[in-house]
Formats: structure tokens, C-alpha cells, sequence
């Protein structure tokens, strides 16, 4: 059962996923964590694992038909392993980028409409439900693949008019189906997230769902992977059974780290979980002073997934620290009235670090020059953060970096980090990227002309609304 971060009312499985944000405007959290033993994954694949803690979460539905579902998500990724891990020293990039559209939001987003489709049998709820979604870039192609061709629903997706990379903005915008249509807005991703909060609270009449982490469904998923990685380092003889490790995340929405919480909350012997910012440093200097204040400069940086100054999911993280309801919702109250809250509670779990943009195409250079491994800006962003909790701590345990995208969703940085002036034209900047480090393109880079539709804010509802009435 489903309780909001805000409120204690229980709801089930089916219906926190398909209402996706509470009805008193919190976020979903789970009322007991499930009693879970890692070992008990020892043998198996990423599938198994997936459905076995994905099972655990959501007990409702039968074990045997959430495992057949995630194997058909799965089916459309370029490895069989579904993720995999390269060494550099005594750290391992985590490769979450083997999905449809080169980045993490698919280990989540291709099992996510099947959790919904589950959901809809399971209630014998006919209606179409259309799921509304803002996206800083990698959420937006992938809820679009991951929702074609399941029927009665459809998706809208909003992002920022000039923020996110081209090839993020190609993969939406290419997107060809029926039942989907996205929407360039004009404004930055947290006023596309703010006006997809405020939308959902102003029309509960309607039947509406969300493909951001503040669904439930969309966060679980997510936990799997680290179960993965401490289970592929113990079966590989690189760890003992029962060592903490710890994992660095590049972080925006906060999304991908708390699921590691959870992941910790549940038994994996994780030490530290280290969250990465890039110069949007709200999350930093949250954990670092136990203020939250997004009243500050929103910078456009070459890392744009984490151009983000109001994170969602930290707000389960918050509960958690307070464990109180009532406190939570005062809390997220007083940031939408003032843009800041302070967070007293001695909790601490993370280590906080944050790096501008020079750094981050230094680190990209640094890492190719050093292991010949090319990595995307936000894994930069991430392997930086490493360095200086290496530096503060000392800390030899072994680290998994969480490596978010391929470097083809970012060619321009990446060239931009070897000083190689980068065409304009991202294609072009993908085909040089490719002759340059000798890489293997992935099929799926193959889009036909970008055709965005642009929207003021201000029109954005009854954009949304003309989509609703079509799919009725």
C-alpha cells in the first residue's frame, strides 16, 4: 500500500500508479518497505531481479505477469545484460544508456506503461488516461517510445523551447503516433514542471497520470540497477558478499539517486551515495547547509538534464527525514510561497558536490586520455563529484558511477572538450564524433527533421485540453 508524502490515506498499488501524484498534491511512497534480502538475487539476470523487486513493491499483480511484461521491455535493448559496467581504477561507470534512446529514463520508461496497462486491467478501469509530462530532456523521448502502442493511453510532453540538446529534442520531435503529441514551451523545465503540478491539482476531474519520477512506477524501477551492479561486483570476486560500495549520481530531479535510497533502505550494503550537481547547485547546497532555496540565477549549462532548481522527488526524501506528514506538506507549501524552506533534521545520507562547465569538459578529456572511455557531460558532472569525495574522505571503497547517457546524445560538448571546433548541426557534430574516437553509431541516431511546435506558457492548458478531448 500507497500513502502521500503530505497525507497517511492508503491506496493500493494500481491506483498510485495510475493516479501518479496524490490527490493533496504530495508524491507516493511506499507504507512498509518490503522485507527484501539481496542474496536472494544472487542468480539471477537484470530481468528476474527487475521483476522480483518491482513484485515485492507492487504485490497486487502476479509475479508471473510482471516478469513477462519486463521481458518484453527490455527486448528492445542493445544488449542482453540490459546495463553493463566498465572499470576505470577503483571505480565502475555504470552504462545506463543501452535503451532506445541512449539514456537512463529507459531502464524506467519502457516498463512503466506496462505497470500502468496492469493497472488499468487490474481495476477494470476502461477510460483513457493521458499521461502529462515535463522533461529537461531524456524523460521526453523516452516516455514517447515507451507509451507507443499501448492502448488507451495517451501523452503529452512539455519542454523548455531551447533547452535540451538537439538530439533530445530530435528523438521527441521525430516521434510519429497517434496517441502522443509534445509541446515546446516557453520557459525553463521548472516552468514546465511546476504548470504539470498545478495542472494535475486543478483538474482532478480528468483522467490524468504522469511519466515524471513523482510517479511511483517510475522511480521504482530504477532500484534494480543498483541491485545489479553490488551483485555483478560480488559475482565477479571484485567485492566480498556483505561490502559497502558506494554510488555517485548525477542528479537534477532527484529522481535516479533516490532510488539508490531506497535501494540502501532495503538491505544493499551501500556506504555513501554521492549526488552531483552541475552549476544549478540548489541540491548542494541543500545537503551542505540544510537550506532549500531556489531563488537564485537558473543556468543553461552543457549538462541540461540537471538544469533544474526545484528537484520533485527530494520531497520523499524529505518525509522520510521527518517522518511526519503534516511537517512535509508545510515544508512544500512554504517553497511554493517563498521558493525556500530550511531542513533541520540531523538525517544525513548524501555527500553533495557540484562542478561548473569548464570542469565538466575538462573531466571528459581527463577520463578519455586516462582509460580511453568517452563519457557524456553528466557522467562528468558525476566522476568529478568522485574526485572530491576521494579527495575529502579518503575513502578506498569500490564506486559506481552512474553513467546517465551516451556521449551521442551530447556530441557538441564532447568534441567541445577536445577543443575540436563542433558543427552546429548536431548530426553532423555525431558523425564527426564517430570518425574522431573510432565509435560504433548507434542505429537508433537516425531522425528526420525536427518539426517543434512552440507554446507561451500562458496557452499551455488549453493545448493540453484539445489533446485530452481527442483521445475521449
Amino acid at each position: 500500500m500507497f500513502h502521500s508524502t503530505r497525507g497517511n490515506k492508503l491506496v493500493s498499488s494500481p491506483e498510485a500508479i495510475l493516479n501518479g501524484l496524490a490527490d493533496d498534491g504530495g508524491l507516493y511512497v511506499i507504507d512498509k518497505l518490503p522485507k527484501f534480502n539481496y542474496k536472494d538475487l544472487m542468480n539471477d539476470d537484470y530481468q528476474t531481479m527487475a521483476a522480483k523487486i518491482l513484485h515485492s513493491f507492487f504485490p497486487e499483480f502476479e509475479y508471473e505477469k510482471v516478469k513477462e511484461e519486463i521481458d518484453l521491455a527490455y527486448s528492445t535493448f542493445d544488449i542482453k545484460n540490459v546495463v553493463e559496467l566498465k572499470k576505470c581504477d577503483n571505480a565502475y561507470f555504470l552504462e545506463l544508456f543501452h535503451g532506445p534512446t541512449l539514456a537512463f529514463k529507459d531502464l524506467a520508461l519502457v516498463v512503466l506503461p506496462r505497470l500502468m496497462k496492469l493497472s488499468k486491467e487490474k481495476l477494470g478501469y476502461d477510460k483513457n488516461i493521458t499521461i502529462l509530462t515535463a522533461t529537461s530532456g531524456d524523460t521526453g523521448g523516452a516516455a514517447l517510445n515507451g507509451f507507443k502502442d499501448i492502448s488507451g493511453i495517451s501523452i503529452v510532453v512539455l519542454y523548455p523551447n531551447g533547452g535540451v540538446s538537439p538530439v533530445q529534442e530530435a528523438q521527441m520531435c521525430s516521434f510519429r503516433s497517434n496517441n502522443a503529441k509534445m509541446y515546446a514551451i516557453e520557459g525553463n523545465f521548472d516552468d514546465c514542471q511546476s504548470f504539470v503540478k498545478k495542472f494535475f491539482n486543478n483538474h482532478k476531474e480528468l483522467s490524468l497520470s504522469s511519466a515524471n519520477s513523482i510517479n511511483i512506477a517510475r522511480l521504482a524501477p530504477q532500484i534494480v540497477y543498483y541491485f545489479y551492479s553490488y551483485i555483478y561486483l560480488v559475482r565477479n570476486n571484485i567485492i566480498k558478499d556483505g561490502e559497502e560500495i558506494n554510488f555517485d549520481v548525477p542528479t537534477g530531479n532527484f529522481g535516479n539517486i533516490f532510488a539508490g535510497f531506497y535501494a540502501k533502505a532495503l538491505g544493499l550494503p551501500i556506504n555513501e551515495l554521492i549526488c552531483a550537481s552541475n552549476k544549478n547547485n540548489v541540491l548542494t547546497d541543500f545537503f551542505n547547509n540544510g537550506n532549500y532555496n531556489k531563488n537564485r540565477p537558473f543556468f543553461k549549462t552543457n549538462s541540461p538534464s540537471m538544469d533544474i532548481l526545484i528537484s520533485s522527488n527530494l520531497e520523499r526524501f524529505v518525509y522520510y527525514g521527518l517522518n511526519d506528514t503534516e511537517k512535509t506538506k508545510e515544508l512544500m507549501e512554504k517553497l511554493v510561497n517563498t521558493g525556500m524552506y530550511d531542513f533541520n533534521n540531523p538525517f544525513k545520507y548524501f555527500y553533495a558536490f557540484s562542478t561548473n562547465e569548464e570542469i565538466t569538459l575538462n573531466v571528459i578529456k581527463e577520463v578519455y586520455e586516462k582509460y580511453n572511455y568517452l563519457i557524456d557531460p553528466h557522467t562528468a558532472v558525476a566522476y568529478n563529484a568522485y574526485k572530491a569525495y576521494l579527495k575529502d574522505t579518503n575513502d578506498k571503497k569500490i564506486t559506481v558511477v552512474v553513467s546517465t547517457a551516451s556521449p551521442y546524445k551530447f556530441p557538441q560538448a564532447c568534441l567541445e572538450a577536445f577543443n575540436i571546433e563542433a558543427p552546429e548541426d548536431a548530426f553532423k557534430a555525431i558523425d564527426l564524433l564517430t570518425k574522431t574516437f573510432k565509435l560504433n553509431k548507434p542505429a537508433v541516431l537516425n531522425y528526420p527533421e525536427v518539426k517543434r511546435e512552440v507554446v507561451k506558457l500562458n496557452d499551455t492548458e488549453n493545448k493540453i485540453m484539445e489533446v485530452i478531448k481527442c483521445f475521449k
